[in-house]
């Protein structure tokens, strides 16, 4: 082509003249200084020295809301993040450390801590403000700190909103939704007499709910017991509405799990206290089934830090925080292999899981089903292991596994919460999809297939995409199921904007939605009416 008449300008050219390769070599250069820059800077032009403004470095550091692990990789690269800061309140602490400080500042079960509290806190975590933000954040991430939750108890129901104001529907036999009867309500009705409490915990047990407020005081009601005998029933006597646990109200907690024979809650310090259970030292004390006094928790715990305690119907889990990574902890009946130590026998004390370390798995979520248990893992892993009673483990079939094993059909998924109930599994992704297995009773699955509702009575020995709520376009973020043996289970799904979805047993008006006449469960998600945002 002729580049003239195509429009393109012509190149010109210039004559270069020959010179020998070696005058081009040898020919002088212009040299450049290469300077360096360090951390601490010097006395150069142009410099800005990290030492000569650590106060803008400190700013920097807490508002990017840096993880433990970065600060302590900023530690690890450069001295400058080493050395004392010389900043109050403690002028020997580095840089990286009051970033760490500054962000536990931020955590609301932090601020109301004294000096003489929070040092306490500091060294039970290690010795380092790092490990106090770690074992801060790890507790937030499990337990829905400070955002809306919706909880399926045993036939009644509890929704928490982000403010703290707190609603309950469904079964009332014994006073367990707190408005003063013991009449059923279809309907979520909010808890009046809780005005100006901010309520930021809930548990739901067998005719009983507790409710933790962001002062740590707990409040109680329903039996007027922390756990039934092994024979009999106890808690005969009932409260209508929510009265502070006077036993507590030294201790700050942040947790709380009702078991059927026990219930544990856990201060902000990380220790577990328990009540109840009996004389056979089954949590390693003895004391009458009705005590009403709490007792710590001995053995292995006593001085390891717990972000999360979930109880099933006769043992107890602990996410422990340790300064090398995080751990589970068990302690109760072992029938079932669901204590995870790859034998059946009970442990009176908590003893360390020791299996997910062989898994090279770090636990970050905890769930206790009545007879099975499940972790999500760092990486997004789900392990499951106890009772294989209708899929509920996910592997396929309905084999025990005393130790906790990765269930692949959730291979392609990077999982961040789960929830287990009476042989019943939820795993939620990071994408917001949600998938179940275990047993399709009373609809709770979720798995409305086929006509006229066909299947939803199935058992999965697998997980499977919950279809029903994918429809439902929004991210769900949590899910709670029913936790109890006696009663037919349902479930709620709660989602990133604070919209509420429940399905299956609605019979004593826990789905929070009126069912037609004759009708006793739902199969397909409904929207409850509750703005929990």
């Amino acid at each position: 082509m002729d580049a003239t008449r195509s429009g393109t300008p012509t190149v010109q050219y210039h004559n270069i003249p020959d010179q020998p390769i070696a005058a081009i070599v040898t020919s002088p250069l212009p040299t450049f200084q290469r300077q360096q820059r360090h951390c601490f800077g010097d006395s150069s032009p142009g410099e800005f020295p990290l030492a000569a403004n650590p106060s803008i470095v400190l700013h920097v550091l807490t508002a990017c809301n840096l993880e433990p692990q970065d600060l302590a990789k900023l530690e690890a690269t450069c001295s400058f993040f080493r050395q004392p800061a010389h900043f109050p309140p403690d002028s020997e602490l580095s840089i990286s450390e009051l970033a760490a400080l500054d962000m536990c500042q931020k955590r609301a079960i932090f601020r109301p801590m004294n000096l003489e509290e929070r040092e306490t806190l500091k060294q039970r975590c290690g010795g380092s403000w790092k490990l106090v933000l770690r074992f801060l954040l790890a507790g937030e991430a499990c337990c829905r700190r400070e955002k809306a939750q919706a909880i399926a108890g045993p036939g009644h129901s509890i929704a928490v909103t982000v403010k703290g104001a707190v609603y309950s529907f469904g079964s009332n036999s014994s006073g367990q939704l707190g408005h003063g009867t013991t009449d059923e309500e279809w309907r979520p009705r909010q808890i009046r007499s809780l005005q100006g409490i901010r309520i930021i915990q809930a548990a739901a047990g067998a005719g009983r709910t507790m409710l933790i407020s962001d002062a740590g005081q707990v409040y109680a009601f329903g039996k007027d017991s922390f756990g039934e005998a092994e024979y009999g029933v106890q808690g005969t006597k009932l409260v209508t509405t929510p009265r502070l646990v006077e036993s507590l109200k030294d201790i700050f907690v942040v947790q709380a799990a009702i078991g059927n024979f026990f219930t544990a809650v856990l201060s902000r310090e990380g220790m577990v206290y328990t009540f109840s259970w009996g004389n056979d030292t089954k949590l390693g004390h003895q004391t009458d089934v009705n005590d009403l006094e709490p007792h710590p928790l001995l053995g292995a715990l006593e001085n390891i830090p717990v972000v999360q305690i979930a109880a099933g119907y006769c043992y107890l889990l602990a996410l422990a925080c340790l300064p090398n990574g995080m751990s589970v902890y068990s302690v109760g009946c072992g029938l079932g292999g669901k204590l995870g130590h790859s034998t059946r026998t009970d442990e009176k004390h908590p003893r360390l899981i020791e299996q997910f370390r062989t898994l090279n798995l770090q636990p970050m979520v905890v769930a206790a089903g009545a007879w099975h248990a499940a972790v999500v893992g760092q990486d997004g892993r789900v392990c499951t292991w106890g009772w294989g009673r209708y899929g509920c483990l996910g592997h396929g079939n309905e084999e025990c596994e005393s130790v906790p094993k990765v269930v692949e059909g959730l291979s392609n998924v990077k999982a961040v919460h789960v929830a287990t109930g009476d042989y019943t599994t939820f795993v939620v992704s990071d994408d917001g999809d949600v998938y179940s297995f275990g047993c399709g009773e009373s609809s709770s699955l979720g798995h409305n297939t086929g006509p006229d509702g066909q299947g939803r009575h199935t058992n999965y020995l697998s997980p499977e995409l919950v279809i029903s709520l994918k429809q439902i376009k929004e991210r769900v973020v949590q899910v709670s199921l029913t936790n109890s043996i006696y009663w037919n289970a349902h479930t709620f799904a709660l989602t990133e904007t604070g919209t509420m979805y429940a399905f299956g047993a609605g019979d004593k008006g826990q789905l929070g939605v009126e069912l037609v006449a004759n009708q006793t469960e739902r199969g397909n998600p409904e929207r409850v009416d509750i703005d929990l945002s």
